[in-house]
């Protein structure tokens, strides 16, 4: 099976489904920019997907099904959109933000691959730190007492389950999605990150998180490594030259911002029309 994956690896949804490919050992190709069919359809939404160079599809879940994982339910992926909320507080800091974005830029073989690809990451940075705020005023949410209230459930999950992880003895989807969302908020350090570090209610939470970064030690993207202590692979650093090339691209979005905000509003009424994404 040839798999074709889009997607930026600070999105929990893109992480679920390179750990579920990971899970399975399968190989895969990562962009983290849109293919231009993927642009056209979805604009910069992520994660989309190709199957032997079939059409790309979307959604997470149901791209982790096609790979032989159990869907997840609805009780499940409200729980699991509401330990998502520290998402919120990304942008707080946004040289923070672009830099960490910039760390992640891809790294290839190819130097030209490498340059154009973490020039036009900018916009998709651009693009969600535009997302985010915007977001932030529409919801209008009230910051929960404490963020680790938001994770109990899970905290429930493992310990009703009857392996190591909330699957039983081998990660499912759940597991995907919920480390994946623990990656987000490692990748920018959110008060979320505060609660599962140090809540006393989440020790269990704790240690699925370990036993996470041990089964995926050799895994790319792990950040929660930086937090989290093992021998687990720390993420990859795009270096100096892409950070450089990152921001010449930034740059470059808000020098020509009278194009690329109306573009990215844009972009994002074609999401909400299609009910694809909603905050």
């Amino acid at each position: 099976m040839k798999i074709k994956v889009y997607g930026y690896n600070h999105s929990p949804w893109v992480q679920a489904v390179l750990l579920g490919i990971s899970e399975k050992k399968i190989n895969y190709k990562l962009y983290q920019i849109p293919p231009l069919e993927v642009f056209k359809r979805w604009g910069v939404y992520m994660p989309a997907v190709s199957f032997n160079n079939e059409p790309w599809e979307i959604e997470s879940t149901h791209i982790l099904k096609k790979i032989g994982f159990e869907e997840i339910n609805s009780n499940d992926l409200n729980a699991a959109n509401a330990a998502w909320q520290g998402v919120l507080h990304r942008p707080d800091n946004p040289l923070t933000f672009f830099a960490s974005f910039a760390r992640g830029g891809q790294i290839s073989n190819s130097l030209l691959k490498n340059v154009v690809s973490n020039f036009l990451l900018s916009f998709v940075a651009f693009y969600m730190f535009t997302l985010i705020n915007i977001g932030k005023r529409r919801l209008d949410q009230q910051e929960p007492e404490n963020f680790g209230d938001q994770f109990l459930y899970w905290e429930g999950v493992l310990h009703s389950s009857e392996g190591p992880f909330m699957d039983g003895e081998n990660p499912g989807t759940r597991d995907f999605v919920i480390f994946g969302i623990v990656q987000c908020h490692a990748s920018i350090p959110v008060p979320a990150l505060d609660a599962i570090l140090s809540d006393d209610r989440l020790r269990k939470f704790r240690s699925w998180i370990l036993t996470m970064q041990e089964r995926f030690n050799n895994y790319p993207y792990l950040y929660s490594a930086n937090y989290f202590k093992s021998e687990a692979r720390l993420p990859d650093n795009a270096g100096l030259l892409q950070t450089i090339v990152f921001f010449l691209g930034l740059i470059v979005m808000i020098l020509l911002i009278p194009l690329t905000l109306p573009l990215v509003l844009f972009l994002m009424l074609r999401v909400q029309e299609s009910r694809i994404k909603k905050f």
